[in-house]
């Protein structure tokens, strides 16, 4: 008589919590870092013009200002792995809900051009510590089997602080009579807009005292105690936590404490995990997302659309953002992050070329046909909606699971600090491309979506289903 040896299945793939709804709550929190980092990167789209008519500045010059802030996130994503695997991933957070506070009051109540643009660095370092603990917490205590719809919350919560932003701009604009330098309770509109930001600024710092610490990070400093309580609440009490606590203890005591040192390696500079990483972060970003969210109003004023109607564009494009990302964390862990790639990268293709088209017909006036005007709306619309539903949300999955556990802060850092260079490369050349040629500028944006195909088919794995600690 013959037995069959059945394969040891990690405890952290038996994971089902008892309690979802408390599992949900705490990952809720923790991707109000995610709304502050998609409020606060969103809102200056309201006082871009503004800003040029208050300080008088031309294109180059207001770009830098706008995209200044890019640097400070740059720097904050870079670091912030590092803080947060000496002083813990909370701590982190509430470092960064000051942070935000301190920029929104700042930007609100500036003295010159040059003082907005220093609390606006203020602000991205924020942004950037908030785009690397969000999603490498969330993944920290999610339950594979839920990990990759729990690691959605953090894109979703970036497109509700889009849409919010918006929201409340365009209240603002209306409550002015349609003047962003309007005065309403001795500021002007435009201030009003980037202040608001003090209060989820402050939600943030408090919510972040009613969650627990990461069970790895607890782990890690010896609280093995504490770490089997967070792990009961998260992953359920049908977990052995004892098996589960020497899982992850024992893959991070084979491992040291991740550097800079260990992402390097080969005839590239960097692990080849982390350039696909850097790859995901940087296609994300070259595609120009982020010229729908920063000069939305800017672009639709600029072919003839009145300000009104330019803000409620930039509100709409935000809703059909959050359609997006609904679609995506409903499917991201039913046919994978690979897949949904695919699909997004071939839909913002169609209608980033769409865009060049409507753009290339605009007149001396400045204006569009009537045909052109509408195809450039409905494709504006479309190509958010497929950014949505792929990239915007599978990248940061990707990023929060990708990498082995040895290196994932500090790879996760690198990646995400490559998102925000890239991101500036894009903000800050915006206006200049749009005043020598907004179709062209539209062209270079379909050939990078174009390519995001090629990339993710040869270099991307799928992560669906797998425990943390199987990555490498």
């Amino acid at each position: 008589m013959t037995s069959t040896a059945q394969p040891t299945v990690p405890e952290g793939r038996k994971a089902h919590p008892e309690h979802l709804g408390h599992v949900i709550f705490i990952t809720a929190a923790a991707a109000m870092g995610g709304f502050l980092f998609g409020y606060d990167s969103s809102v200056i789209n309201g006082a871009v013009e503004a800003i040029r008519s208050r300080y008088d500045v031309g294109s180059a010059v207001l770009a830098q200002v706008i995209a200044v802030a890019l640097i400070g996130c740059a720097i904050g994503a870079a670091t912030a792995g590092r803080i947060a695997d000496r002083i813990g991933r909370i701590r982190v957070m509430q470092i960064a809900s000051v942070l935000f506070t301190i920029s929104a009051v700042g930007s609100a109540l500036p003295f010159s051009l040059w003082d907005l643009a220093f609390w606006r660095v203020i602000g991205g370092f924020a942004i950037g510590m908030a785009s690397v603990i969000g999603p490498a917490y969330i993944a920290e205590v999610s339950p594979s089997a839920y990990r990759g719809r729990l690691g959605s919350f953090q894109q979703a919560a970036i497109v509700v602080g889009i849409a919010i932003s918006q929201l409340v701009n365009w209240g603002i604009l209306n409550l002015a009579d349609g003047k962003q330098r309007g005065t309403l309770a001795g500021l002007e509109a435009w201030q009003w807009m980037l202040g608001v930001m003090v209060v989820p600024a402050v939600l943030y710092g408090l919510l972040s005292f009613a969650i627990p610490e990461s069970p790895r990070y607890l782990i890690s400093v010896g609280k093995l105690d504490r770490a089997k309580e967070v792990l009961a609440e998260v992953e359920g009490h049908s977990v052995n936590l004892d098996t589960r606590v020497a899982e992850i203890d024992q893959a991070m005591r084979s491992e040291h404490k991740s550097t800079f040192k260990d992402l390097l390696g080969g005839k590239m500079g960097f692990l080849p995990i982390v350039w696909v990483g850097i790859g995901l972060s940087v296609f994300q970003q070259l595609v120009g997302i982020n010229v729908a969210f920063y000069y939305s109003s800017t672009l639709w004023q600029s072919v003839g659309i009145n300000p009104e109607s330019s803000f409620f564009y930039s509100f709409t494009t935000s809703i059909i953002n959050i359609v997006g990302t609904v679609i995506a964390m409903i499917f991201v862990d039913k046919i994978g992050r690979r897949p949904l790639a695919l699909i997004g990268s071939a839909g913002m293709a169609v209608s980033l070329a769409l865009e060049a088209w409507a753009f290339s017909a605009k007149t001396a006036a400045g204006t569009l046909p009537a045909a052109e005007g509408t195809v450039a709306l409905i494709a504006a619309h479309v190509f958010v909606l497929f950014f949505a539903l792929s990239w915007g949300v599978v990248v940061w999955v990707f990023l929060g699971e990708m990498f082995p556990n040895k290196i994932r802060a500090a790879a996760l850092g690198v990646a995400a600090s490559a998102q925000w260079i890239a991101n500036w490369a894009i903000t800050a050349s915006f206006p200049s491309l749009a005043d020598w040629n907004l179709s062209g500028t539209y062209v270079i944006y379909t050939f990078f979506a174009l390519l995001s195909i090629p990339f993710v088919l040869k270099f991307v794995k799928e992560t669906k289903g797998k425990a943390l600690e199987e990555m490498g």
